[in-house]
């Protein structure tokens, strides 16, 4: 149940805090009033689009908050439980703030949710049903929904067949894929053929590249490397011009510090870094010399490699800028070469494939179609029952399911809402034939067909009276008061035969203060209660017959109200 709905800056209210109770809700008053703004809040805040065009003018963000009374099980519940939210004492506070930035947060008992989770929990919370509903059923595309929706069997085994449709259309989509390829098969395969053996033969390794590089530097400037190494070791072994080379001088160097460091101890640690220096140097020496003696001019070698890089640049420009990227080429190459050269395997598995889940789509979609036409003769058996108590007792409300050729998302099955109102005629698609008054007291007895398999326990009939008066209104409104014997309904009507029969009556008016208009939001006592009816009625001609008239009506709407308690009773 709805306990209570807070708005703050939304459209034409400022501040609004509306106390809702069991049963029947009505709300009422002029035209412009803003009763529709109300609805348009609590649309909001059970997962509906919003923008800043909501918000009130000259204010930076709206705020909607209701507070609900929930049940331990169900499927509220399950999903609060399973976005890990708590639940105090069967209490659910929603909160949705929206700011002239765009930011949107939404809380569910403390917890910070995203839209989804908020869209999926209102519709398990309320159901709405507006004028626009009259006109879906004029919309032959949403019958099959509203049979669908009738029974939970056909919604599991509509989830099992779209999973299959979905595989099928996969398999479906490949085939005719490999299908337009085959006219380019020869091509490709002439192709592939020649790019994998091209790099098949280059036997190319993994940083062969690099090593490449640094091999043809060193053949390249081999002379001068030779050169280089024999002078640096003439310099340590001889120095310019025979004059003495380093290796001399620092062994020389080394046997007087030797020689010092005896006398005088200080002068060891000078004599150690030497002697170091001079053992380094000569090892040095000797590897330079023995380096040089590798070192050999080979014209031969060097154009072998050089040819050998440009391979692997040609390669490179062809299939990829490093040797690792050109073999993941060949690989991918290889796979393709694979499918292309069993094309006709893969083709016929395919193929296999798709008729298998065909097959099983087929199946599971005859298993819906013998689901929605048990499914629509119930519906609309309880459709026509409630049509009788809507007076039209000689209606026929026929649902019809069609089989059709072709798998689709939904199965194979088409369906039309077929009606005739008088006696003799036989009946023709409803969105041809139903006049106002009839789509509304049609779309009324389907919502009440509906409501009893709905877990919602909070139905909003949003207007749904609009277009009809005299005998029709009252049966509408006995309709939908006989509803709210079951759930809580808040309902927005001008009519007076429909809000004689609330438990709760709220007031919705515009006033003008300081030049801004502002809706306001007001509960009626039996008394005030009273005077709205009789304005209802008889406009601002409030006389004592009219007041009078207005105070039998509530009279008599609570009789009726009790009698069928007591049926329902006993």
């Amino acid at each position: 149940m709805l306990k209570s709905l807070t708005v703050t800056n939304f459209a034409l209210i400022d501040q609004a805090q509306v106390e809702f109770a069991p049963g029947l809700n009505i709300l009422t008053g002029e035209t412009g009033a803003g009763k529709s703004i109300l609805i348009d809040a609590l649309n909001t805040l059970l997962g509906s689009r919003t923008s800043t065009d909501l918000i009130r003018s000259g204010c930076e963000y709206f705020r909607v908050e209701a507070v609900f009374e929930i049940g331990a099980a169900g499927g509220v519940a399950a999903l609060l439980e399973e976005q890990g939210i708590p639940v105090e004492e069967g209490q659910l506070i929603i909160s949705r703030r929206y700011t002239r930035s765009g930011k949107n947060t939404i809380i569910v008992n403390g917890c910070q949710v995203p839209l989804s989770v908020l869209r999926e929990l209102g519709g398990k919370l309320v159901d709405m049903h507006g004028q626009h509903e009259n006109q879906t059923m004029l919309r032959p595309d949403s019958y099959l929904t509203l049979v669908d929706g009738s029974d939970p069997r056909i919604e599991a085994k509509l989830g099992e067949y779209s999973q299959i449709y979905q595989e099928w259309t996969g398999v479906r989509d490949e085939l005719l894929k490999a299908e337009k390829l085959a006219r380019e098969r020869m091509q490709r395969l002439d192709m592939l053929n020649w790019q994998t053996e091209e790099i098949a033969a280059a036997c190319l390794k993994p940083g062969e590249d690099e090593a490449l590089d640094q091999e043809i530097r060193v053949l390249a400037n081999a002379e001068k490397i030779a050169t280089a190494l024999s002078r640096a070791y003439t310099l340590l072994q001889q120095g310019p011009k025979g004059g003495g080379g380093v290796l001399p001088l620092l062994a020389d160097a080394k046997r007087e510090l030797e020689t010092a460091a005896r006398f005088d101890p200080r002068i060891q640690k000078q004599a150690d870094i030497i002697t170091e220096a001079f053992y380094q140097l000569e090892e040095a020496a000797g590897d330079i010399r023995r380096h040089s003696e590798t070192i050999d001019f080979e014209p031969r070698r060097l154009d072998q490699l050089q040819e050998r890089q440009d391979l692997i640049q040609k390669l490179k420009k062809k299939y990829g800028a490093t040797i690792n990227e050109v073999l993941a080429y060949y690989q991918q190459a290889l796979s393709e070469l694979a499918v292309l050269t069993h094309f006709d395997e893969h083709m016929a598995e395919l193929s296999a494939r798709k008729q298998r889940l065909e097959e099983r789509a087929r199946q599971a979609a005859d298993e819906l179609d013998a689901l929605r036409q048990r499914a629509a003769k119930q519906l609309a058996a309880e459709v026509s029952r409630h049509l009788q108590d809507l007076g039209m007792p000689k209606a026929r409300f026929v649902v019809q399911i069609t089989k059709t050729a072709q798998l689709a998302p939904r199965g194979c099955n088409e369906a039309m809402l077929l009606f005739s109102a008088n006696p003799g005629e036989e009946p023709k698609p409803l969105h041809k034939v139903a006049s106002g008054g009839e789509l509304s007291r049609i779309a009324l007895a389907v919502k009440t067909v509906c409501a009893s398999r709905d877990e919602a326990g909070v139905m909003v009939f949003d207007e749904v009276d609009a277009g009809i008066g005299g005998q029709t209104a009252q049966m509408v409104a006995e309709k939908i008061a006989l509803v709210a014997a079951d759930k809580q309904v808040l309902c927005i009507t001008h009519l007076p035969q429909l809000a004689c029969m609330a438990d709760h009556h709220i007031l919705i008016r515009k006033e003008v203060e300081q030049e801004r208009t502002t809706t306001r939001v007001q509960a009626l006592d039996e008394t005030e209660r009273v005077l709205e009816l009789t304005r209802m009625v008889a406009g601002d001609n409030l006389t004592d017959l009219a007041i009078e008239n207005a105070r039998e009506m509530v009279a008599l709407a609570k009789r009726k109200k009790e009698k069928w308690k007591n049926k329902a009773q006993a």
